[in-house]
């Protein structure tokens, strides 16, 4: 019976070295996602900059194409930052893709206007979120990895958790460095150099999470697994290969159970200010706060979604979230108008049900892979799905409001939970499996 007790307390107990890559890991991973965020955070302020005058609204489409563009580049990123990280360690491939993002965030925030040095100025806009897409293309697998594979046995849910904390924290500081920029400065200051002010920032707190990724230890799991190699004296192959090769099924899961969640995520975390300052016309400045509110409330509950999982398991919390979402997708885009409450109420309550998805996204990954391909077998898929139904949801919900579709954007984010919900109740559970 003192056996079995103690057993149950070590399965649910960080270790020190695990703490240390939770809290340095879960940092990093803000800084990162910062650098990600404040690109939609301001595109309606700095799109006209790096396009010809005279048309405000294709400005700022083509600057969301140039956002669902950075997409493009996520699933390249995934697979080669993904392989390195699985060939050469996830501290190593999260040491790279912070400092990949950071350079390409001050590019932005330094880059002429096309009124300075015209078609050019599209073209470093364009090169420089390519950067940034390949980028976090390869963050999401190796950081996730890298949190499971730290994390107790019993708390891995809790410990994935906090990854998408990290995301979503990167949001929140894009957000509220919004509203304070917005708020505090005269339109032509915000207009003039204030927008540039928050790339900068951004980019600068890359080195912050550099330092921190490299004062951490590699997991244990990636040490195991090249231990083994080395002793069988083989040379590691790059994982993208293996994956599809020997974990088709996994592969295939993992990017149906992203197709609801990145969408509804964009949609609730990203775009919703900018969605609802263009088709309400209520200040940016409200947009923003409500957002920066909701995302508070969002970074707090996740955690305690964590435990929820690793309690009850993988498919109910999951389930709960896409059928929250095709509950109130109708009513959230019936009732969005220009005001500030309602636009709260909106996102808190979309919030709430994204818990379900975001708590447990990395650790249900994680858990369809072994360690020898699991920051691609993570990364890739996800990444393929984020391109295809994360990237465009911008650009499509503000093309269908601009040709008279906005009434129909609710069908479209419900066709995406009703996707998710049937790929979540059909998938195995793996709660409580073994990692290796």
């Amino acid at each position: 019976m003192t056996t079995q007790t103690t057993e149950s307390v070590d399965r649910t107990k960080l270790t020190a070295r695990g703490k240390k890559a939770l809290i340095a890991g879960s940092i990093g991973n803000a800084v990162e996602w910062v650098d990600w965020a404040v690109y939609t955070t301001f595109a309606a302020v700095f799109a006209h900059h790096f396009f010809p005058e005279g048309n405000e609204l294709a400005a700022l489409l083509s600057t969301m194409a140039i956002f669902a563009v950075g997409f493009i580049m996520r699933p390249i990123g995934a697979a080669v930052m993904g392989s390195y990280a699985d060939r050469f360690g996830r501290k190593k491939g999260l040491v790279l893709t912070i400092s990949m993002m950071a350079a390409a965030t001050l590019l932005i925030g330094l880059a002429p206007t096309y009124n300075q040095i015209g078609l050019l100025a599209p073209i470093i806009l364009v090169f420089a979120r390519l950067v940034q897409g390949f980028a976090a293309g390869g963050e999401f697998g190796s950081s996730s990895a890298f949190l499971i594979e730290s994390a107790a046995p019993e708390r891995r849910a809790f410990a994935g958790s906090w990854q998408q904390v990290s995301v979503g924290a990167g949001v929140l500081i894009a957000s509220g460095m919004g509203t304070v920029i917005t708020t505090t400065l005269s339109p032509e200051a915000l207009d003039g150099w204030g927008w540039r002010l928050a790339f900068i920032i951004a980019a600068s707190l890359g080195l912050v999470g550099l330092w921190l990724r490299r004062s951490v230890e590699e997991t244990e799991s990636f040490e195991r697994v090249a231990e083994q190699d080395e002793k069988a004296t083989k040379k590691r192959r790059w994982a993208m290969f293996d994956m599809f090769r020997y974990h088709p099924a996994a592969t295939l899961r993992v990017f149906g159970i992203t197709i609801a969640g990145t969408l509804l995520y964009y949609m609730w975390v990203s775009y919703m200010p900018t969605y609802a300052h263009i088709t309400t016309g209520i200040p940016l400045n409200q947009a923003l706060l409500a957002n920066f509110i909701g995302m508070i409330f969002f970074l707090c509950l996740l955690p305690f979604g964590g435990l929820l999982s690793d309690k009850i398991g993988r498919k109910p919390t999951m389930a709960g979230f896409a059928a929250g979402f095709l509950v109130i997708s109708y009513p959230a885009f019936a009732l969005l108008q220009a005001n500030f409450w309602v636009l709260l109420a909106i996102e808190l309550i979309g919030l709430f049900f994204l818990v379900g998805y975001s708590a447990n996204c990395a650790v249900i990954m994680a858990e369809q892979f072994p360690a020898e391909v699991r920051a691609t077998g993570i990364g890739l898929p996800y990444a393929l799905a984020v391109a295809v139904f994360g990237g465009t949801a911008p650009y499509i919900t503000t093309w269908m409001n601009q040709n008279g579709y906005g009434h129909l954007v609710w069908v479209y984010c419900s066709i995406a939970a009703l996707i998710g919900l049937a790929v979540y109740l059909t998938m195995p559970e793996t709660k409580g499996k073994e990692l290796d």
